[in-house]
């Protein structure tokens, strides 16, 4: 992996010394005639060839947007930003009466001199919040030299978003929500911080190329994770890594009941690309918890969700339906779902274990990024034998061990007491809890891991 890391470290080096044919645009003039600032009240300026942004007190996000929108592009930049702030730069972005007052969203690279070291990330601004976070990048985390300038190179050419920062792969997401849009230069909101008034952000050398990017692109290496919000599509890459969809976007094929075997003729709907929960339709014994055909060991399992306000749901794993003659149908290990603001299960529990992205009635999440109801949030379950780990949003927020002495203390002090040896099978099902509140599922995928 090193090896393979420094060859395209280099590759990428050598591509940016030698792009030099005339056909990039510098996007910094004397007079910043094609951009116009949005939304806030931070201060911009440019001397000699450098855009400054400076915090002040009171204002929401500002942005300095150009006034051309581009869709496929190759951008660099040189930036410097004070180590007790953080900014960005979006790109593919947009800014329209009918959504939120004119407020700028889209995708933002991000700049964070913070100890998560995210920078060169991907954050969906004002709409989605984080799409490709560092905790599995390492190398990337280490990229960005705080208080000095760095060198960050974004590569959008179709679904495709790629970063670097000082030749460092920092992100890989594949995305198709907005194709094309402005760039813009953020200086972030400090609210009323008066000891944070004057910080500063300062950018140079910002250049973009829009034509023959094949020529100029990065050649695609696999050192570092892929992210994909594709709507139930896989990537070439993740078909290479064995991922394989449990939900096709279109039918309910290789999902059933937990009891019955069949899918329930109410209660479910497949509908514009997703699968929902849905209790108005339901009939009288339809609906009820839903599991997968096949049943898996060691695996990472991604599923997107959305909850209305106040819901409560759950996806389970390692349950095995044929267990007791089916009586424990629907019994397994769960990352909750559930509306921690407005659902009163969230104060239920022992000290927060019945929350969203914890292990439901056994341990309390951390570091939960919830993006809250009516959003989609993105859950990642990762098995590999005994060891377990609960993801929301990029965040992991739980981390465990199974068949251990501290593991069966824990059962015998949650509500499967009674179920013995709870959560120790070797292999299971996935299911999708029916918990009589309306939440949506997509982009349901699953890699064996060996």
């Amino acid at each position: 992996m090193k090896s393979t890391l420094r060859i395209a470290v280099a590759s990428l080096m050598l591509i940016i010394s030698i792009n030099t044919s005339g056909q990039w645009k510098n996007l910094i003039d004397k007079n910043m005639s094609g951009w116009e600032q949005l939304n806030g009240t931070a201060t911009f300026n440019v001397e000699k060839g450098v855009v400054t942004g400076t915090t002040v007190v009171g204002s929401p996000n500002s942005f300095l947007c150009t006034k051309e929108k581009y869709g496929d592009f190759i951008l660099e930049f040189d930036t410097w930003f004070d180590p007790q702030m953080n900014s960005g730069v979006q790109i593919r972005s947009e800014s329209r009466p009918d959504y939120q007052d004119g407020r700028v969203h889209g995708y933002q690279v991000e700049l964070d001199p913070s100890a998560r070291a995210w920078s060169g990330g991907i954050y969906d601004e004002a709409r989605r919040g984080w799409l490709y976070t560092l905790d599995n990048n390492p190398a990337g985390q280490k990229a960005l030299k705080v208080g000095e300038w760095n060198r960050y190179r974004v590569e959008a050419i179709g679904n495709s978003i790629r970063t670097w920062i000082n030749g460092i792969p920092c992100a890989d997401l594949v995305d198709g929500l907005t194709p094309a849009g402005f760039i813009a230069l953020q200086v972030h909101s400090i609210g009323n911080d008066e000891k944070k008034a004057g910080l500063q952000v300062k950018w140079k050398n910002l250049r973009i190329i829009t034509e023959n990017l094949d020529k100029h692109r990065s050649p695609y290496t696999a050192v570092i994770p892929q992210v994909s919000f594709l709507d139930n599509q896989l990537t070439d890459r993740e078909k290479a890594e064995g991922w394989a969809l449990l939900f096709d976007g279109k039918t309910n094929s290789g999902w059933m009941n937990a009891k019955t075997m069949k899918f329930p003729e109410s209660g479910w709907l497949v509908s514009d690309g997703q699968l929902r929960v849905s209790p108005e339709t339901k009939k009288q014994g339809e609906g009820g918890d839903i599991v997968s055909a096949g049943k898996y060991k060691d695996f990472e399992l991604i599923v997107d969700f959305m909850y209305t306000k106040g819901a409560n749901s759950g996806i389970k794993y390692f349950v095995d339906t044929e267990k007791n003659n089916g009586s424990l149908a629907s019994i397994g290990c769960e990352y909750q779902v559930l509306d921690d603001r407005n659902h009163p299960d969230a104060k239920a529990g022992i000290d927060g274990n019945r929350k969203l992205a914890g292990l439901y009635d056994l341990i309390a999440p951390k570091n939960v990024r919830d993006n809250g109801s009516d959003k989609w949030n993105r859950a990642i379950i990762i098995v590999r034998g005994n060891k377990v780990q609960h993801w929301l949003n990029g965040q992991l927020t739980v981390e465990y061990e199974r068949s251990t002495p501290a593991w069966r203390e824990l059962v015998a002090k949650s509500k499967f007491k009674t179920s013995p040896g709870f959560g120790e099978v070797t292999e299971g099902r996935i299911l999708l809890q029916d918990h009589g509140n309306d939440v949506w599922f997509k982009n349901i995928k699953i890699k064996e891991l060996k």
